[in-house]
Parts: C-alpha cells; sequence; structure tokens
C-alpha cells in the first residue's frame, strides 16, 4: 500500500472512532445527558462532544495499533506453524473467550449473581466475530474465516482490557463498541486500500518520472 493510501486508511479509521464514540458516548449515558438536549445546552453538548471525538480518537489508535500487531503475529504463525496455524488460533480463541468469562465472573461478580451477564458477552463477541469473519471469507476465500474470527475476538479483548480492569459499565460499552466497529472496518477495508494503491502506482510513477524531467 503507497503512503497515500495509508494515510487515507488511518485517518478514515480514525474519524470512524471518533464518530462512532460521539453516538455511543450519548447513547450510553442517556439519561445524564438528555436535560442537556432537552435545555438545548448547545455549549455543554458541543463540550462532551469534543471530549468523547477525543476518547473515540485514542480508541481507534489502540484498535489500529491492534490490528497492525495482528498482522505481523499472523505471518509470524504462518510461518512457524504452517498448515496448524488455523487450528492453533481455533484453541487460543477457545481459551481467551474461557478466561474472558471465568475470570471477569471470579473478580468483579457480586454474591450469588449469575454467570449469565458474563456469558452473555462473550457470545455477542464470538457471534460480531463470525459475522465480520464470514463477511470475511465473502471478500477473499475461506482459510480467511480464522484468522478474521480470531482478531475480531482475541485482538478485541486484549484492545478492551483497560476498561475492563476497572469494570465500569458506562466504559465497558463506550469502549467496546467503537472497538469492533473500527475492527471490523480495518479487516474488510484494507484490501480494497491495497488495490486502490495497485491501480494508482503506474500513475504516481508517471507523475514522478514527469517530475524528474522537468
Amino acid at each position: 500500500m503507497n503512503s497515500r493510501n495509508w494515510v487515507r486508511f488511518f485517518i478514515h479509521t480514525l474519524l470512524l472512532g471518533g464518530v462512532i464514540t460521539i453516538f455511543t458516548g450519548f447513547a450510553v449515558q442517556w439519561e445524564k445527558y438528555k436535560p442537556l438536549f432537552l435545555d438545548f445546552d448547545l455549549l455543554e453538548i458541543i463540550s462532551i462532544t469534543i471530549w468523547l471525538l477525543g476518547v473515540g480518537l485514542i480508541f481507534s489508535v489502540i484498535s489500529q495499533m491492534g490490528y497492525f500487531a495482528y498482522l505481523t503475529i499472523h505471518r509470524f504463525g504462518l510461518g512457524f506453524f504452517r498448515s496448524l496455524w488455523n487450528p492453533v488460533q481455533l484453541v487460543v480463541i477457545a481459551f481467551v473467550l474461557f478466561d474472558f468469562i471465568y475470570f471477569r465472573y471470579k473478580e468483579f461478580a457480586g454474591e450469588n449473581e449469575s454467570i449469565w451477564p458474563y456469558l452473555l458477552v462473550a457470545l455477542f463477541l464470538l457471534l460480531i466475530g463470525i459475522v465480520i469473519a464470514y463477511l470475511k471469507t465473502k471478500q477473499s476465500d475461506k482459510h480467511a474465516f480464522v484468522p478474521g474470527l480470531f482478531f475480531m475476538v482475541c485482538v478485541t479483548i486484549i484492545e478492551w482490557v483497560p476498561v475492563l480492569r476497572v469494570n465500569n459499565h458506562d466504559w465497558l460499552y463506550l469502549m467496546l463498541y467503537p472497538l469492533l466497529i473500527c475492527n471490523a472496518y480495518q479487516l474488510l477495508m484494507l484490501p480494497k486500500y491495497i488495490e486502490r494503491s495497485k491501480v494508482e502506482r503506474p500513475v504516481i510513477r508517471k507523475e514522478q518520472q514527469m517530475t524528474v524531467h522537468k
């Protein structure tokens, strides 16, 4: 991918994370912010919007760091495990989901609290991961399913760790949705930016040659 499309990819993902966090922030704490809209307190609404945008940009950067870290790990895994890399990823997915449910339940569950809320969050992540991984296979081939699922489940949970440790309900969902959307966007859109770079490369090369001749 050329530098021009790299910058586009970065900025588009950055803005996506910021915008999604704005909507998520107001939705998650709607009861808190509802009076501001009823009173049309424009300055306060703008102030909160800017703050949520800044938080969303941070979430987006975390998402992008996670994605490119996974691309490196994926290449290493293919080289080291070869044909066993997909089964290895499936095993890791199972362990990560089990730990995600069990350790959060042991750490944060109150006395006699059901494990179901913790289980449902994990199932939600798994379901989203399956859907995005399936879309990835339609975009490329069937071998992309497991890597896509691994990224959407395991890497999202790793990126989510800062608020998982705090276990604040509002922050959990404020961070989760931007991460999921940014991760899905990167997974599905990166090939399109790469293809665009391939198309643009001859044009850019021609422009550079014309510049040299001048």
